[in-house]
C-alpha cells in the first residue's frame, strides 16, 4: 500500500507572557499510514527538533472550540485581531504555550481531511487485508 504525507511549515509563537512572544518554526506532518495522529515538530535552538504526536481529531475540534486535557489542549482565541489557535504542551520537563495561524492550520487541516475523511482512518491502516491474507493461509 503506498502512502502519502502532507506537510506544512509555519512559524508559531511561543508565549513567553502576556505582552511577549518568540517565533518558533514548526512543521506540521500528517501521514496516511498513521492516520489518526498529526505529528508536529518544533526547531528550536537545540541539537534536535522537538516532536510531539497528537490526535487529528484534537487538532481538527481545537479550531473551533477548547478541547484536550493532560499534555495537549487547542482553543481558537484572538490576537491582535487575527483569528488563531493556541496550543497548550506539557511535558515533565515543562509547559509551553504556542500560537498558530487559524487560516494556516485550517488549510492544512482541509488538505488532511480531503485526504483521509474522518471515519475512515481505520482503511488506512490496512488492517482488513492483513486479516484476511492471514485467515486465508
Amino acid at each position: 500500500m503506498r502512502h502519502t504525507m502532507v506537510e506544512r511549515e509555519l512559524e508559531l509563537r511561543l508565549i513567553l507572557s502576556p505582552e511577549c512572544s518568540v517565533p518558533v518554526p514548526a512543521r506540521l506532518a500528517y501521514r496516511t499510514d498513521d492516520p489518526y495522529a498529526v505529528h508536529v515538530v518544533f526547531h528550536v535552538d537545540s541539537e534536535h527538533p522537538v516532536h510531539w504526536t497528537f490526535a487529528r481529531e484534537l487538532l481538527v475540534e481545537g479550531v473551533f472550540r477548547p478541547c484536550g486535557d493532560g499534555d495537549v489542549r487547542v482553543w481558537p482565541s484572538k490576537a491582535l485581531g487575527r483569528s488563531v489557535v493556541l496550543l497548550a504542551l506539557s511535558a515533565p520537563d515543562g509547559e509551553a504555550l504556542l500560537e498558530a495561524s487559524a487560516a494556516q492550520v485550517s488549510a492544512w487541516l482541509e488538505c488532511t481531511l480531503r485526504l483521509v475523511p474522518p471515519g475512515t482512518e481505520g482503511e488506512q491502516l490496512g488492517i482488513d487485508d492483513e486479516l484476511a491474507g492471514l485467515l486465508a493461509q
